[in-house]
């Protein structure tokens, strides 16, 4: 475990999260609320997040090997999805992918549970963060190198969860412009990075 791989770890996570995105989508989701009950929302929801990525950090590779998958596929297979959500954000198709998530959760009344439906999951554990972790999870095999990962995923938390309690003073700042200009830029890093796993999983496979 290096600087540099905690530091590749930390920007993959975040580029999953998309802060800026999120940030946008969290105000429309809490529309109506006041400003302690939108701190109690994004509270609930960072950690109820990080609790379930913590879980999968811990425990994806024995749920890989119980169910006969090897490292190298899951990092081929989890690389092609997180490039997919890549491809989507340079595009703005999450954007408006998670916006529809959001329309469904208050027109279902699910606004008292906005912290653990939309805004948890799938919002921020979704499946490219999920996959994500399991992937880095591998790589931060041993004991030691797991708690640097999770330390990893708390700091990561802890940017996001500052982020969603100032969220109308990022949104009103980056404005639409400036907003989908970042998410393309996490977008393009983010494609760089699923290749990478891409990559890192076909030299394992087939020189290991």
């Amino acid at each position: 475990m290096t600087f540099d791989s905690l530091v590749s770890a930390f920007v993959t996570i975040i580029v999953m999260y998309d802060p800026p995105g999120l940030a946008a989508i969290f105000l429309g989701l809490t529309a109506g609320m006041t400003r302690s009950e939108r701190i109690q929302a994004a509270l609930r929801g960072v950690i109820l997040a990080t609790g379930i990525l913590v879980v999968f950090a811990l425990t994806g590779s024995a749920i890989l090997q119980a169910l006969g998958i090897s490292l190298e596929a899951f990092r081929i297979a989890g690389g092609i999805l997180l490039f997919v959500i890549a491809f989507e954000m340079i595009f703005e198709k999450r954007h408006e992918r998670h916006e529809k998530s959001a329309e469904r959760a208050v027109t279902q009344d699910h606004i008292a549970n906005v912290s653990v439906f939309p805004l948890a999951i799938p919002l921020i554990a979704g499946p490219g963060a999920i996959s994500a972790v399991i992937l880095l999870a591998g790589t931060f095999s041993a004991p030691v190198e797991r708690l640097g990962l999770i330390g990893v995923l708390l700091v990561a938390a802890a940017v996001l969860v500052l982020t969603l309690m100032i969220a109308d003073r990022v949104d009103k700042w980056l404005g639409t412009t400036g907003r989908a200009i970042l998410t393309r830029l996490l977008g393009v890093l983010l494609a760089a990075l699923s290749v990478q796993f891409v990559v890192d999983g076909l030299k394992q496979y087939f020189f290991a």
